[in-house]
């Protein structure tokens, strides 16, 4: 009965939520599942640890193709960003590279810092 009532509300949240809060759910969730990743190589659970990489694959993906490069350089140079933060989850995926991910887990947590503090300050 509760899980269906959070399914319902996470759903909601998701489907009326603006581009900006997609944004941040993106982001969050990358380092969310970055995390997860890290601690099931830890455990040696293979399958966790692809399942979570492959999400936050997946995150990066999305934020690839929906950065609007025309905007400027800073989108042209945070789209290489993505690009490599992707290319490097496929290495630790292939891997399962713990080092591999504490190199890029600080850059995803930069990453949503920055965007965070960007949506606080659109606020204003």
């Amino acid at each position: 009965m509760y899980s269906n009532g959070y399914n319902v509300y996470k759903n909601n949240s998701v489907n009326y939520a603006s581009k900006e809060q997609l944004l941040l759910m993106l982001v969050e969730g990358a380092v969310k599942f970055c995390k997860i990743a890290r601690q099931a190589i830890v455990d040696r659970d293979v399958k966790k640890a692809h399942d979570a990489l492959t999400r936050t694959q997946d995150i990066f993906s999305e934020l690839i193709v929906s950065l609007d490069t025309s905007v400027g350089e800073w989108a042209v140079e945070l789209s290489r960003v993505y690009v490599f933060i992707k290319e490097k989850l496929i290495e630790a995926n292939l891997k399962k590279s713990l080092e591999i991910i504490d190199e890029i887990l600080p850059l995803v947590e930069d990453i949503n810092e920055t965007w965070k503090e960007a949506y606080s300050r659109s606020k204003r």
